[in-house]
């Protein structure tokens, strides 16, 4: 019988069916085992993202039928995910590719509309039903699914949603597999045009033994704090926009001005003259009395990303109001497959990640310009290279713990996925994404998503969770809002 799911006091979620999905050819019984950047994440929830379709032209019973049958061709080229987790006498943790198969979910909420999802300012609670394993930590798939794949029907569309364990996947790991799912359906590919990596040889492969405590795991954040969710949206022009305004450096003369600005083109070459002739327009007008802002190096190109990033920093410390002397963290997960030496394959199975930290005082982050707060996340991110990676896995390994999720001096922002993920390329046969969703999984005060935007080209989205007074203030600011689009 179908069970019944409250979403709010006038729509509601049918289960309709569940069952379990195998590999279409039986997988080697292999033993992977979990890295150092996997076995941090057992104490997170499983990863929850999905897409948002049009209707297709085929009767639902036509596509689950196909979705299922893809599902299955699928898991025979990523069989880690129809495994389970195992543990060994010894304390080291592996996903053993058992063939014990992966969950397939078709549900129903046909009073909820396309127009439901994406019309409100802020992310409708409803959406948070599209997924599986809510509130599931990933330890728990030692016994639960590794990969559960929900599919819902709407009044005028269709949501696909995948809850994936954390401690085995990783962004481009789990876009991977999505891209892989939706050309199995729409093409019945035989050959993978991105086969994944499943090698476990390379530094992040640690002897190391993380102790489980006698409770058990659980997320290190309070899941039932109050939360305000939002997509903010930034058309490619706006983020060239913001991107000039962040590495155009530019000088006024005296108080009264003189002159408007004069710009240093040698930003946009490593010319080492170039170089010495910036160092003397430096010079020349700091010696007849220009007024400077300060800049550590001019011909620092800063990313369109870490550009959006500083443009956050900012924009979230003022509306949380700190005293000036207040630390904050700017926290950014940075992919190290190609940062290790010898590089790891792009698209190795697993976690490859790690989170770099980046403190300053809210008065400094307040004070100073954009350009200053986006030099700060730049160095770091700079010189998170092959010898950064191996000291981060050597310090886990004299102190193996569990990754600290969560905002705990309340002054942290936790930027997590990618705009470079390919979440638009899930076509199953009916066309792209209308939108991409996430469920509650992991989500706290100052956890931010990015993901493209629908319409390519640069543009991308940030899917910003904040405490609900914090999200009033960055609604409000104005230096924030004046490059989201359709505000």
């Amino acid at each position: 019988m179908p069970c019944s799911i409250s979403l709010n006091s006038s729509k509601s979620l049918v289960h309709i069916s569940k069952t379990t999905v195998f590999p279409d050819q039986k997988s080697s019984p292999i033993l992977m085992k979990l890295s150092v950047s996997d076995l941090p994440m057992l104490s997170c929830h499983y990863i929850q993202k999905g897409c948002l379709f049009a209707p297709p032209h085929v009767p639902i019973s036509d596509l689950i039928t196909l979705l299922k049958h893809g599902l299955s061709k699928t898991l025979t080229h990523f069989p880690a995910l129809a495994g389970r987790l195992t543990t060994d006498q010894n304390g080291y943790v592996y996903i053993s590719c058992n063939d014990a198969g992966a969950d397939f979910i078709h549900a129903s909420t046909t009073n909820v509309s396309v127009r439901d999802i994406l019309s409100p300012v802020h992310v409708p609670d409803s959406v948070k039903q599209f997924f599986a394993f809510d509130g599931v930590v990933s330890y728990e798939g030692h016994f639960r699914p590794i990969l559960a794949v929900q599919v819902t029907e709407l009044y005028d569309g269709i949501f696909i949603g995948c809850s994936v364990n954390h401690a085995v996947i990783d962004g481009t790991s789990l876009w991977n597999f999505f891209n892989t799912f939706a050309e199995v359906c729409n093409r019945g590919a035989r050959k993978m045009s991105k086969q994944p990596d499943f090698s476990r040889d390379s530094v992040i492969i640690s002897p190391a033994i993380l102790k489980i405590p006698e409770g058990g795991l659980k997320v290190t954040f309070d899941v039932h704090a109050p939360l305000k969710e939002r997509i903010f949206s930034f058309s490619r022009e706006s983020i060239l926009k913001l991107k000039e305004k962040v590495n155009n450096k530019k000088w006024s003369l005296f108080s009264n001005g003189g002159i408007d600005s004069v710009e240093l083109m040698a930003k946009q070459s490593n010319d080492p003259m170039n170089k010495k002739i910036t160092s003397m327009i430096v010079n020349w007008l700091g010696i007849n009395g220009v007024t400077k802002t300060e800049m550590s190096d001019p011909t620092v190109e800063i990313s369109s990303f870490q550009s959006l990033c500083a443009l956050l920093w900012r924009a979230v410390t003022r509306a949380r109001k700190f005293p000036a002397t207040k630390t904050t963290t700017f926290r950014m997960a940075v992919n190290c497959r190609h940062r290790l030496e010898p590089k790891l394959h792009p698209y190795y199975f697993g976690n490859a990640i790690q989170s770099i930290p980046t403190y300053a005082p809210a008065g400094e982050v307040l004070s100073r310009d954009l350009r200053w707060c986006a030099e700060q996340l730049n160095k770091n991110v700079k010189a998170h290279d092959d010898e950064m990676v191996r000291s981060f896995v050597n310090n886990w390994e004299k102190d193996p713990r569990c990754f600290p999720l969560g905002n705990f001096d309340g002054a942290m922002i936790t930027m997590g996925s990618s705009p470079r993920f390919p979440m638009y390329d899930n076509d199953f046969g009916w066309g792209k994404p209308i939108a991409v969703r996430s469920g509650k999984a992991n989500k706290f005060d100052g956890k931010i998503s990015a993901f493209p935007g629908r319409e390519g080209g640069g543009s991308v989205d940030l899917e910003v969770v904040l405490a609900p007074e914090t999200m009033a203030g960055l609604e409000s600011d104005s230096e924030f809002m004046q490059f989201v689009s359709g505000c």
